[in-house]
C-alpha cells in the first residue's frame, strides 16, 4: 500500500492507545468476495497507519492539501487514476467501467480544537484536531477503494464505484457543493456515507430511514434605537428589553407557525448590548443557530424567521436588521438506499449488529448530495470498551481502530449490493 505502516510488534489485544487492535471478522458476517477478508486482515496495520498519520497531521476546512496528496498517492499505488479538484483539496476517483455508478463519500477536514491525548499519534498542529473522526472516514474509504480496485482488476466489479473524498464538511460554505460542481454526482445512481459514532459499540452500525440530521443555518439580528438614560426608558427604545423579547418570543412563535413534525429549533448562543448599567444602548445584536429536520420547513425558515424578528422588534419600538445565512440541508435518507445499506451492514458485521439510529439536530453536509440523488448515511460504532463515554467534537476524541476494518467491510458490501441492484 504505502510506506505508512504499523510494526507487527504493535499489533496487540484491543486497547485504547498506541497499540493496534488485531483485526477481527465478526463471527456472523458473510465473507467478502475474492479473498478480500484475508487481504483486509493483512493490511489492517497499513490502514491504521494512514489514520494515525492523518490524525497527527490534521488540516482545517478548505486547507486539506496534504491530506489530498496522501489520498491521491495511495489511490495511485492501487493502480487507480484520482482526479483532484481545481482547488487541490479534494479527490474524485472512479473504479471500474461503464454503469451503473455508485458513489461512496468521506470527509477529510479537522476541527479547531486542541488534542490533549497522550498517544503517539496526537495532533502535531496546535489548536487543530480530528475530533470528529474524519481521519477514520478517509482511511475507511481508502481501504474500500483499494479492495474494490482488486475486484475490478479481476473483472468482478459489475459497474463503476466513485470515491468522493470531500473537503470542508465542518465549514460554511461547506465542500459538498464544490464536489457536486466538480462532477461527483455525474451519472451516479446512489450515494452512501458513514459517520463515526463513539457512543455505539465497535462492530455495530445504526441506520435510519428519513431524517437523520438537521439542516443547520445561522441567523444574526441587529437592533437599533436612539439610546438614552435608564431612568427614562419611556423616552427612548429599551434595546436590552427588545433583544430579550427576540430571543424568548421568536423561538416560541416558530413552534406555532411551522409543522411541529419538522422539529425546528432556534437557539441563541450570543447576545450583546451596551456596557454601562445606567445607559440604554443604541445598538445590540444576537446570533443563533436554526436547526430543522424537515426539508419544506427548512425552505420556509429564512423568510418566516426574518418576518417574526422584525415584528417582535417593532412591537418594542426597535428596528431590526436580520442576516440569515444558509448552512446545510437536512440529511434525509432514502428508504430503498437505507434498506440496501442496512442489509449490506448485516452481511458485513452480522444480523444482530445493525440497530436504529437516533435523530440528531447536528448538521452534516451529506444532505447536499441527497438533494440530488438517492442515498443514505449510517452511524459506525467506534466506541472504546471500558473507556469513559465520549462524543464527537470533544477534545481528546479517539476511536477503537478495529472500526476501520468494519467500515471497509460495510462499504464494500454496500457498493457491491448497490451495483447488483441497479444492474438488475
Amino acid at each position: 500500500m504505502s510506506a505508512l505502516t504499523v510494526p507487527e510488534s504493535q499489533l496487540a489485544a484491543p486497547a485504547h492507545g498506541p497499540a493496534v487492535a488485531r483485526p477481527e471478522t465478526p463471527v456472523a458476517a458473510q465473507p467478502l468476495p475474492g479473498g478480500l477478508d484475508q487481504w483486509l486482515a493483512e493490511r489492517h496495520g497499513e490502514l491504521i497507519a494512514v489514520r494515525r498519520h492523518l490524525h497527527a497531521h490534521p488540516e482545517l476546512s478548505h486547507q486539506e492539501f496534504e491530506t489530498t496528496a496522501l489520498v491521491a498517492g495511495e489511490l495511485r499505488v492501487a493502480g487507480l487514476t484520482p482526479r483532484l479538484l481545481p482547488s487541490g483539496n479534494g479527490v474524485i476517483c472512479d473504479i471500474g467501467e461503464g454503469g451503473p455508478v455508485v458513489a461512496l463519500r468521506a470527509d477529510m477536514d479537522a476541527l479547531p480544537i486542541d488534542d490533549p491525548k497522550e498517544v503517539e499519534y496526537r495532533s502535531t498542529v496546535p489548536g487543530v484536531a480530528h475530533a470528529c473522526g474524519h481521519d477514520v472516514h478517509t482511511a475507511i474509504l481508502l481501504g474500500a477503494g483499494q479492495a474494490l480496485a482488486r475486484l475490478a482488476d479481476a473483472g468482478a466489479l459489475p459497474g463503476r464505484v466513485r470515491l468522493v473524498f470531500q473537503p470542508a464538511e465542518e465549514a460554511s460554505p461547506s465542500g459538498a457543493p464544490q464536489m457536486i460542481a466538480a462532477g461527483a454526482l455525474t451519472d451516479v445512481a446512489a450515494i452512501f456515507g458513514l459517520h463515526c459514532a463513539p457512543r455505539l459499540p465497535t462492530g455495530t452500525v445504526a441506520v435510519r430511514t428519513g431524517p437523520l440530521t438537521a439542516a443547520t443555518d445561522i441567523v444574526s439580528v441587529n437592533v437599533s434605537g436612539p439610546g438614552g438614560h435608564t431612568a427614562r426608558p419611556h423616552l427612548t427604545v429599551d434595546l436590552v428589553h427588545a433583544l430579550s423579547r427576540l430571543v424568548v418570543d421568536v423561538p416560541a412563535l416558530l413552534d406555532r407557525r411551522l409543522d411541529p413534525r419538522a422539529r425546528v429549533s432556534l437557539v441563541f448562543g450570543s447576545i450583546a448590548a451596551g456596557q454601562a448599567p445606567n445607559a440604554i444602548p443604541a445598538t445590540g445584536h444576537a446570533r443563533g443557530t436554526v436547526r430543522v429536520l424537515g426539508r419544506e420547513a427548512w425552505r420556509e425558515a429564512p423568510e418566516l424567521i426574518t418576518q417574526l424578528m422584525q415584528e417582535v422588534a417593532a412591537a418594542t419600538g426597535a428596528t431590526a436588521s436580520v442576516d440569515y445565512v444558509r448552512g446545510v440541508p437536512p440529511v434525509v435518507n432514502d428508504a430503498r438506499a437505507t434498506e440496501l445499506i442496512a442489509e449490506a451492514a448485516r452481511l458485513a458485521l452480522g444480523p444482530d449488529e445493525v440497530t436504529e439510529a437516533e435523530l440528531s439536530m447536528g448538521g452534516e453536509d451529506f444532505g447536499f448530495y441527497l438533494e440530488q440523488v438517492p442515498g443514505s448515511m449510517i452511524r459506525l460504532g467506534t466506541g472504546i470498551a471500558d473507556a469513559a463515554p465520549m462524543d464527537i467534537h470533544q477534545a481528546g476524541f479517539d476511536v477503537d481502530e478495529r472500526a476501520i476494518n468494519h467500515g471497509v467491510r460495510v462499504m464494500v458490501h454496500t457498493a457491491l449490493a448497490s451495483l447488483a441492484r441497479f444492474t438488475d
